[in-house]
């Protein structure tokens, strides 16, 4: 057996150990409020636009005090991001992420159920080569700074990355890391095993579609059950859509890097454009209704990948608007579920059960990425920091140590 593949199968088996997730589907699916527009609705609106989706999560990509004032007392919860710019400073001074957290965090709860932060957007693969070194000491000091106010288990810190992080993708059992982003991705991997957050990902079958639409099914694409499965040659695993066969390459990177604990997986970003340029193959109103109706089907069935199955996918839709200064191809601006004035993009034909069931309140971080509030219930599809995942901990711990004995004998 390689050390790959060992490495892999203690990977899984770490996060296997997760206990059975009690929350609704609503809890499992949220949507990214993007703003570059200038006829978008006040934020005063939104919740209520988000309410009749049935989504219990939504991703913001700054701190915004009105964005975040409007979720206030609505039980969502909030991905609260610092902007790009924002980088270097926080990574070169933790005072500064104190005084960030103290004044766009802290300063909205407990009526603002903010669960995650995340560092920049797909920094890593930036046109701005200075960024990506910025990156990880940002985070570390973020977390530093919600640790000091007794908030870094009810927030957790990450970052979203892009799939343009992997080398190879296909099949996903030989998937890598690019080469070049190892000596940032190896670190940043070791700091989502330390603090329990999980690793951020946008994935977009639709890029994969656009770029070789002959050679990529549309139905694979798209999600649909009518599609004919490919087989991974290597691992037998059997992919019925091309988002599982995504996320199964970045676990199998995470594993070629070396990762020694389970980092666990969510989609920060998915979605289907429903209108673009006259050489943007697939996009179209009917595709893209099509794509976010089987994602959300997918998702509320609280299953995982073929790689995974027992660990449910958690992912964010892409996006709540239509946003109209987004730079790019036409498709660029017509990702949203709603338009700008409020009423459908599309008609989605399915809404997420959004019914309180025992455990599906709020939660942030914490427990091999499987976090939790303070209180020790299960909630909104996290493990909380309860027995179970003190136990969890402790014989990730031990895993770990095994782990490192059996590595270090392969490297003898």
């Amino acid at each position: 057996m390689s050390v790959h593949s060992l490495l892999l199968l203690l990977l899984l088996g770490f996060l296997r150990r997760a206990p059975p997730c009690s929350a609704t589907s609503a809890s499992l699916v949220g949507i990214n409020y993007g703003r570059v527009g200038n006829n978008l609705p006040s934020p005063e609106a939104v919740p209520r636009l988000v309410s009749t989706i049935g989504v219990g999560r939504v991703r913001l990509y700054d701190a915004d005090p009105a964005a975040i004032r409007a979720f206030a007392n609505t039980g969502i919860e909030l991905v609260v991001g610092l902007p790009d710019r924002c980088l270097p400073k926080l990574a070169g001074d933790p005072g500064e992420a104190l005084a960030w957290v103290r004044s766009n965090v802290q300063a909205y709860l407990p009526a603002a159920k903010i669960a995650f932060l995340t560092v920049g957007n797909e920094v890593l693969t930036s046109n701005n080569t200075a960024l990506p070194h910025f990156l990880l000491p940002a985070m570390d000091n973020l977390h530093s700074a919600l640790a000091s106010l007794g908030l870094d288990r009810q927030i957790a810190v990450t970052t979203a990355h892009s799939l343009a992080v992997l080398g190879d993708s296909y099949p996903p059992s030989t998937a890598t890391f690019r080469r070049d982003l190892l000596p940032l991705l190896c670190p940043i991997l070791d700091f989502h095993a330390r603090t329990g957050s999980p690793f951020f990902i946008n994935a977009y079958p639709y890029f994969a579609y656009k770029k070789d639409p002959s050679g990529v099914a549309l139905d694979y694409a798209l999600l649909q059950s009518s599609a004919a499965p490919v087989v991974d040659p290597r691992s037998g695993l059997q992919y019925a859509n091309l988002l599982h066969a995504q996320i199964d390459a970045v676990y199998h990177a995470i594993a070629a890097a070396g990762a020694t604990k389970g980092v666990e997986i969510r989609v920060s970003e998915t979605g289907w454009p429903s209108a673009g340029d006259v050489d943007e193959a697939g996009a179209t109103a009917e595709n893209a209704a099509a794509y976010n109706r089987n994602l959300m089907k997918l998702v509320a069935e609280g299953k995982g990948t073929p790689l995974l199955p027992k660990v449910p996918l958690r992912v964010y839709v892409f996006a709540l608007f239509n946003e109209n200064l987004k730079p790019g191809p036409a498709s660029e601006r017509n990702y949203g579920i709603f338009k700008p004035d409020g009423t459908p993009a599309y008609e989605l034909g399915f809404t997420l059960d959004n019914s309180t069931a025992p455990g599906a309140g709020g939660g942030g971080g914490g427990g091999a990425g499987l976090g939790g509030d303070s209180s020790g219930e299960p909630s909104s599809g996290y493990y909380s920091i309860s027995a179970a995942a003190t136990e969890k901990r402790t014989v990730g711990r031990a895993v770990a140590g095994v782990i490192f004995f059996v590595f270090q004998i392969f490297l003898a």
